[in-house]
């Protein structure tokens, strides 16, 4: 929903005539002319007038592109490489957390995306098999926000499966649990 907000002319826009003008609130997408919907501008964005240029350094994202590198709330960090036209996605995670004495090390992943026509807010799903240090394998399942500053995040759940060595010990061999990442570059 837009709202009209009223400023002086002669604010460091480089306008010479003082007055009141009624300006439009909005954020920018990252693709430069497309306005975002609902979206707040950010602290360092200021509001424009209807019909002028966008300023190409202020956007921000008004969909949520899952390839990137990102963090979790206990320091782990995912980089997602490009999405594929079909969906599908490689990339590599390097936990911050490990249940065995082995020296961590980064893990290759594969996922997919939902694509739905222009899915604003995608779902995806990924597998990362740590062999490289373990005998485990975590899946995880999310979807992909951008808020109403433009900033987005990757909100997760997770099963993590060990190997155990009977069938017996199969009740401990699995757990869940929940993240979310946010975009570090």
């Amino acid at each position: 929903m837009m709202r009209e907000i009223r400023l002086p002319l002669a604010l460091s826009l480089g306008l010479a005539s003082l007055g009141v003008a009624s300006w439009k609130k909005k954020s920018l997408c990252q693709e430069g002319e497309k306005l975002c919907e609902g979206q707040e501008p950010a602290k360092d964005e200021p509001t424009r007038r209807e019909g002028s240029p966008v300023p190409k350094l202020l956007t921000r994202p008004c969909k949520c592109v899952l390839s990137g590198q990102w963090q979790n709330e206990l320091g782990s960090q995912v980089h997602i490489f490009d999405v594929e036209a079909d969906g599908s996605f490689s990339g590599e995670y390097t936990t911050a957390v490990s249940a065995t004495q082995a020296p961590i090390r980064p893990a290759l992943l594969r996922g997919s995306q939902q694509l739905h026509g222009e899915e604003q807010q995608p779902t995806f799903g990924f597998t990362v098999n740590w062999k490289s240090f373990s005998d485990s394998t975590t899946v995880f399942v999310g979807q992909c926000f951008v808020d109403k500053s433009g900033e987005e995040s990757l909100r997760t759940m997770w099963l993590l499966r060990e190997e155990v060595s009977s069938e017996k010990d199969d009740w401990k061999a699995t757990r869940t649990g929940c993240n979310v990442f946010t975009r570090i570059a």
